[in-house]
């Protein structure tokens, strides 16, 4: 019998050649508190199924990380469109697009509403639970692209059979669980009998299917509905409607056929009619005085301050920025991570004492000699710059706490404006592949990273968890106090940011930590037909990320 020699945890172990990577992680399951649902085989992620052939390296994900929880979601959408398919065969209408994620939720809608009700969602719910109990296989195999775009075609999946339009790969891996077909880009479960925790629920115009979160993956929190992001996911879909880009494919297809240009322009005269509307609401609360804009990493919150600022100006107000930055509290007060680190994201990082005293007595028209950050001292220094507002003058406070009332908790409501932003992806690979939000953010922040800070991709993989954690602790739990969100995301940008992003991510080395994600994103880009930046806006959002903005950012 052949065998092979495995690394595991610093120590070599011999198994028989082929024996399935699952098979080798039920001997170490006990050393982890959750599921393992996939490995990492020399730097490389891959399925419990694969069969291990050589000598390796050999590490396993589990349902409590990024990457697992990435890998439970599209296991329970895969278990999820063979139920569709299973209770409507052949049905054109009964297909579904998975749109984007609500909380713990991730919403779908029916091509048709005829198929939206309790029965049909409650009975979806049943045949996927019926699966789990049968734990089916998933299993990948390769097929040649020209039959995989007619297999697409026969299923009246469109978004698919117009990105693999212009695959250059000749095979193609399809999934197959129980009979039923189908493409995912990334990593699936080894089986269905692990994937016990999930829920649908009827939300809006469609449904959403709930998993739980990767820091309590054994555990199913009940769905929050988020009216407000909904309404933005609602608008992302009227836009793309407006331009006629559903998916990958379709942005493809407008490169190749030179109508770019024209996607460009559509795409930043309606950011800029959203950003005037924004203008036009505050100016008509004359009573506001404190525009508070918040938002995640990458977000575009810079541009967007100063694209406001001029709508603002238009409208006969005088807008003056105040960076929440520089009141900071001095660098020996500032709190400690666990690592010993500065936590410059908590709420106690900032002097919230001075700023209510500064901003109260800006808004009774009192003079106020405001501080500034020295990121060098760690120290707030007096500069004698003084502010005192007149009755057009307006205050745009750009920070982490700006939605958080405890920031601002001496200001009477009516004095403050909040609004979110961040980059909610408008574009989906296709039909079952979503495009998350943090990735489009993770993209724009390694150009900008290397271009302004002289930071490498892989430092800024390495810290990108760490500014999610932060996110979600500080942020995301605030958006729904905004009075408007505005999706600061390009639908053609991704086309963009591959030339400046593909040669940072190629810099990563092959063997660290960060090459699973750059080699991710690397496959990612392969979908995308690649676009210059010469017709791009130079007041974009996008500017801040690739350069050339006529704004100081």
């Amino acid at each position: 019998m052949k065998t092979v020699n495995i690394e595991l945890f610093g120590n070599i172990r011999t198994y028989p050649e082929n024996t399935r990577a699952g098979y080798i992680a039920n001997d170490y399951q006990d050393r982890y508190k959750h599921d393992i649902i996939a490995a990492i085989k020399d730097n490389k992620i891959c399925e419990l199924n694969k069969k291990i052939s050589g000598d390796c390296k050999l590490d396993f994900i589990t349902t409590d990380s990024a990457a697992g929880h990435g890998v439970y979601v599209r296991g329970v959408a895969m278990m999820l469109l063979k139920a569709i398919n299973e209770m409507f065969p052949d049905d054109e209408t009964a297909s579904i697009n998975i749109e984007a994620t609500i909380g713990n939720g991730y919403y779908c809608e029916f091509a048709s509403n005829e198929h939206l009700n309790e029965t049909v969602i409650n009975g979806l719910e049943k045949l996927m639970r019926g699966y789990v109990k049968r734990d089916i296989t998933y299993t990948k195999t390769g097929m040649d692209t020209d039959d995989a775009i007619e297999l697409f075609r026969k299923r009246h999946m469109k978004h698919k059979e117009r990105l693999f339009m212009y695959r250059r790969a000749s095979k193609i891996n399809i999934y197959n669980l129980g009979g039923y077909e189908d493409y995912f880009y990334g990593a699936m479960p080894p089986s269905t009998g692990m994937l016990k925790h999930f829920k649908l629920q009827m939300y809006g115009n469609g449904f959403v299917f709930i998993v739980p979160d990767e820091h309590n993956p054994d555990e199913l929190t009940d769905f929050k509905p988020s009216p407000k992001f909904y309404n933005v996911v609602k608008e992302a879909n009227d836009w793309i409607g407006k331009m006629d880009v559903d998916g990958v494919g379709a942005l493809n297809d407008a490169i190749a056929n030179g109508h770019l240009q024209e996607l460009i322009l559509v795409q930043e005269a309606l950011h800029e009619k959203k950003i005037g509307d924004i203008a036009a609401n505050i100016a008509s609360n004359p009573g506001m005085k404190f525009v508070m804009i918040a938002g995640p990493s990458s977000s575009g919150k810079t541009t967007f301050s100063h694209r406001l600022s001029i709508q603002l100006k238009t409208l006969g107000l005088t807008p003056h920025t105040i960076p929440l930055d520089n009141y900071f509290v001095d660098r020996e007060k500032t709190p400690l991570n666990e690592d010993g680190s500065y936590n410059y994201e908590c709420l106690e990082a900032v002097d919230t004492e001075r700023f209510n005293s500064d901003m109260t007595k800006l808004l009774k028209g009192k003079e106020v000699v405001l501080p500034v950050y020295n990121f060098l001292t760690g120290k707030r220094e007096h500069t004698g710059i003084k502010k005192q507002l007149g009755s057009n003058d307006i205050l745009v406070i750009e920070g982490i706490h700006g939605l958080n009332d405890e920031l601002s908790y001496s200001l009477p409501s009516e004095s403050k404006y909040k609004i979110y932003i961040s980059a909610l992806t408008q574009l989906n690979i296709d039909e079952h592949n979503r495009i998350p939000t943090t990735d489009g953010r993770l993209i724009r922040r390694i150009v900008r990273d290397a271009r302004t800070r002289g930071v490498d991709a892989q430092a800024t993989i390495a810290m990108w968890q760490s500014v999610r954690n932060g996110e979600n602790k500080y942020i995301f739990p605030y958006q729904e106090q905004a009075d408007v969100m505005f999706n600061s995301a390009l639908i053609y940008e991704l086309a963009v940011l591959k030339q400046y992003a593909e040669p940072l991510l190629f810099k990563v080395s092959r063997n660290s930590p960060e090459y699973i994600e750059a080699r991710r994103l690397l496959k990612f880009f392969d979908y995308f037909l690649g676009a210059g930046s010469e017709n791009v806006n130079y007041n974009s959002i996008l500017r801040e990320f690739i350069g050339g903005s006529i704004f100081s950012v």
